[in-house]
């Protein structure tokens, strides 16, 4: 017979728990059943666990153990029908069908190759083969299941059914006691001495061993009326299995197989739905499987190990997802806090308690780790539409994580929290937008970022990571506490500055640029001022300046600090009364520095160029042309037809607003026009990127409301349609300042 090693689809195995995978709750008929008491629970007994020299099986991270042997294991997952032979020594092995069992005798390992038309059966130590032959036409022979060194054939013959045992170099015989009428028979490992036999009587369940030495079945028992299953595993002198009898909560149940006497082993009240239970020496070995990617807490995610015979108890793991028995130990795919994920092997020491020895790593933590992050050193919100994803990855995802971004100089935060996420790792989609107490954007800097990620199925304590950053954008000419977004500046009757942020949400309709809700006072005294101007940087610092003239006619520079107010003001000169229109923000000589433009009372527009040095913020003026009376409004509007010069808009006395695009060189090219209408507008301000799109923005202020008009780059027609805008234009009897 060919043995099947070929990775063909083929049905899903029943996958093996502590001992043996059946999916039987087993009783006695005659016994006595106690209870053991609970309060001696979780005593002082303490395990051994040793980690040293274990092999590196990486595979094993995403591998459930189904079947466990002297030399080797055998294993499979969730996503795949084949399996995987390994042996324990140096992680090297095969891969089989989904139909491939290890058994073990006290002395060597076998390997069952279950086909449609036969069994094969190999000795590992020796090499050697056996085959079955098995059909599915009436009165063929059927797999019914292994054990140790022999598998298990049924044979219907006029109705009679026959369980029949072929080990290995031997003569098959039939089994004999099974009770009359036994149907549905399956057998699997349970001892090296017995099998563990399943089969209906009638309208009953019922489970029996098979004594393989004498291929007789014996001490045959019930299952319990109404019980859903569960999980069994045998010893020479017990059997410990759980039932659920369909509700949340299982029950563990110990058999003295000498004296048939059952008594209840105590659990934690939790949920269970797939408890795991094996015998190792005197003691019971329980689990809830499932614990490392469980989005709760649960007692019954630990691997616990209860003395019987004293009430005691011991945590041997934090989790399993699988196990075997083998005739030399309990085998369990699981992990600890300590040692992490892998294959253990737990057998009784010298004083007959539990000892847990780590045979392979899975190469993986058991405990949240944050693995990695991609934050970058610089976060330049001018780029990607102004958003920036953060990621930091985890070594699991069921956790709760808490994401902490702090500016170092304001101590502003903004902090999110994502739960269970659907991959191990957290992103943070930031657009600058949201820290502190209100809408404020973040400012410019350095920041602090900090990561903790808390398990939510308790195990193992709290990640954390912490790392810096800065952020950046480009000056823009509005903004004074160097955040990236405008900011509104209002005067009111008495003399006193105010300052808005402003936000532009994208939650209304087709965006919106909304006033902060909290204003800010920047001082008194400043109604000694007939002319206010927003500047842009032109004292060397990368946030935003004021020009303001005094009734007297001197110019005097406010340099901004970057936190939303300005320096002891500098003196810039006198003789600026001379001028009817001042303007600033843009750079039309092309040299990276901001200019001032100004149109005296006879028409003529004048340049001074900035120097970037606040204590002479201007050279000389140049005289860029005449005919500028016919305007009654200037407006240096940064760059809005696409080039890399700074543009001016200039407003006539009939309405109509015209674009003058810059050369570089300080001068202009013909005017254009850009439409009609604009008469109403008490100040047009040129506050820069409002909406974060890359393009300047016009905002236009009336007795009745603000508007905003969003840039288009396109110079033939630079603006969208209007916008209505949250901006309080002259609200507390306040005055808009340009």
């Amino acid at each position: 017979m060919q043995q099947e090693e070929s990775h063909v689809p083929l049905a899903r195995s029943t996958r093996r728990r502590l001992v043996v995978a059946v999916t039987t709750v087993l009783t006695v008929t005659g016994g006595v059943l106690s209870v053991l008491p609970v309060s001696a629970a979780h005593a002082t007994v303490t395990a051994d666990t040793t980690a040293a020299d274990a092999v590196l099986m990486p595979f094993l991270k995403d591998a459930k153990l189904v079947d466990a042997g002297l030399t080797g294991f055998v294993t499979g997952t969730d996503d795949s029908l084949d399996k995987r032979w390994t042996r324990y020594t140096d992680g090297s092995g095969s891969g089989y069908s989904n139909r491939t069992y290890l058994r073990s005798t006290r002395t060597g390992d076998y390997l069952v190759f279950v086909g449609r038309w036969g069994i094969q059966q190999r000795n590992l130590k020796t090499l050697s083969s056996s085959d079955v032959f098995v059909g599915d036409l009436p009165g063929e022979p059927r797999y019914a299941g292994s054990a140790a060194d022999a598998v298990f054939t049924t044979v219907e013959t006029d109705g009679v059914l026959t369980l029949r045992q072929h080990p290995e170099g031997g003569t098959a015989r039939a089994v004999t006691g099974l009770p009359p009428g036994a149907k549905d028979l399956s057998v699997a490992p349970a001892t090296p001495d017995d099998a563990l036999l399943t089969f209906t009587d009638g309208a009953r369940k019922k489970w029996a061993l098979v004594d393989l030495a004498a291929g007789a079945v014996h001490e045959v028992h019930e299952r319990t009326s109404g019980s859903t299953g569960g999980d069994v595993a045998v010893s020479g002198t017990h059997v410990v299995w759980t039932e659920n009898d369909a509700t949340p909560n299982p029950a563990v149940f110990l058999l003295d197989r000498a004296t048939d006497a059952v008594r209840q082993i105590p659990l934690p009240h939790a949920y269970a739905s797939d408890l795991q239970v094996g015998l190792v020496g005197g003691w019971v070995v329980y689990g809830e499987a499932g614990g490392l990617t469980s989005g709760d807490e649960n007692p019954l995610h630990a691997v616990t190990a209860y003395d019987p015979g004293t009430g005691q108890s011991v945590k041997l793991l934090d989790h399993l997802t699988s196990s075997a028995a083998a005739p030399d130990g309990l085998y369990v795919r699981g992990g600890s806090v300590a040692d992490g994920e892998g294959l253990y092997k737990i057998t009784t020491g010298g004083d007959g308690a539990p000892v847990v020895t780590r045979v392979a790593s899975a190469g993986a933590p058991t405990k949240v780790e944050i693995t990695g992050n991609s934050v970058p050193a610089v976060v330049d919100l001018d780029k990607n539409g102004g958003s920036t994803v953060l990621r930091w990855d985890l070594s699991r995802s069921n956790v709760e994580a808490r994401i902490t971004l702090r500016h170092v100089r304001t101590g502003k935060t903004v902090v999110v929290t994502e739960t269970h996420p659907a991959t191990p790792s957290v992103t943070l989609d930031w657009d600058g937008g949201a820290i502190g107490d209100g809408f404020e954007a973040a400012p410019n800097g350095a920041y602090t970022w900090e990561v903790v990620a808390a398990p939510l199925n308790g195990i193992g304590p709290v990640a954390t990571a912490e790392g810096t950053f800065t952020v950046t954008r480009k000056t823009q000419p509005h903004d004074f506490n160097d955040n990236g977004t405008p900011d509104v500046l209002a005067r009111d009757s008495a003399g006193r500055l105010w300052r808005s942020d402003t936000y532009f949400s994208t939650r209304l309709n087709d965006g919106q640029l909304t006033q902060g809700e909290d204003k800010a006072l920047v001082g008194g005294g400043w109604n000694v001022y007939d002319r206010i101007e927003a500047t842009g940087d032109i004292g060397g610092s990368p946030v935003g300046d004021l020009v303001a003239r005094d009734t007297s006619g001197v110019l005097w520079l406010y340099q901004g600090n970057g936190r939303g107010g300005f320096a002891t003001r500098t003196r810039v000169g006198g003789g600026w009364s001379v001028y009817d229109r001042v303007t600033g923000g843009s750079d039309v000589t092309g040299d990276g520095r901001n200019d001032l433009l100004a149109t005296d009372r006879s028409g003529v527009l004048w340049l001074y160029p900035g120097t970037g040095d606040a204590t002479a913020p201007f050279s000389a003026r140049k005289r860029v042309g005449g005919g500028w009376g016919v305007y009654n409004d200037l407006t240096a509007a940064g760059d809005l037809g696409g080039a890399a010069a700074g543009d001016l808009i200039a407003r006539d006395r009939d309405g109509v607003l015209w674009l003058y695009l810059g050369k570089g060189d300080g001068t202009f090219a013909s005017r254009t026009r850009i439409g009609g209408g604009w008469g109403p507008y008490t100040h047009l301000v040129a506050v820069g990127d409002a909406d974060r799109d890359g393009l300047g923005d016009l905002v236009a202020l009336s007795p009745t409301g603000a508007y905003l008009y969003r840039g288009t780059g396109t110079w033939k027609s630079p603006f969208r349609s209007r916008q209505v805008t949250g901006l309080d234009a002259a609200g507390d009897a306040q005055q808009p300042v340009v």
